[in-house]
């Protein structure tokens, strides 16, 4: 297992995401879309009915966190990530428009892990429990679509060297099954 630690900027291109491997740290900076399951829900049901989307999806991040409000000094409150099963139903669909990575925590289904490796994308998790201290590595937070969704609306994050760890990849790799066989 190679743990050197990967670093990236979004957005994502084809050639960076092909080469990560399950199990690989990565810090990753530059612009992330947050998306939760009210905005999953409603960027399908713009996409099923054919209207435009609120931000271009094609070499993007979306990060499965409902950030608390700032406090103090901060620009932003919390930032854990949630389940990423919640938004799996979805989530195919945002891979084939052009998503290159997820960030969420937890296991994901068979159909997101075919979507992954057919449109060469990825699936970081970020550490649950810790929301506070990846907050510090998040320099902007602006509202960008579904503001009457609070919390769940779509935001735009600035990251510095966030850390995550590639859990599916591009190849069809799922690093908490490679895991599982291990022990």
């Amino acid at each position: 297992m190679d743990w050197e630690v990967i670093e990236l900027q979004t957005p994502l291109q084809d050639e960076s995401v092909s080469a990560l491997r399950a199990g690989q740290k990565v810090l990753l900076s530059g612009i992330v879309y947050t998306a939760r399951d009210a905005a999953h829900r409603r960027m399908h049901e713009s996409m099923q009915r054919g209207e435009p989307l609120p931000i271009d999806l094609r070499g993007q991040v979306l990060y499965y966190v409902g950030p608390t409000p700032a406090f103090g000094e901060h620009i932003i409150g919390s930032a854990g990530p949630t389940t990423a099963l919640r938004m799996d139903r979805y989530t195919p669909d945002l891979y084939a428009l052009g998503v290159k990575a997820t960030i969420g925590k937890g296991n994901r289904t068979q159909p997101v892990i075919d979507a992954i490796q057919q449109h060469r994308a990825v699936y970081f998790a970020a550490l649950g429990g810790i929301g506070a201290l990846l907050s510090k590595k998040i320099k902007s937070v602006t509202v960008v679509a579904y503001e009457d969704l609070g919390a769940e609306a779509i935001h735009c994050l600035e990251f510095d060297r966030f850390p995550l760890i590639v859990i599916n990849d591009a190849e069809g790799n799922d690093y908490y099954r490679m895991v599982r066989e291990r022990t």
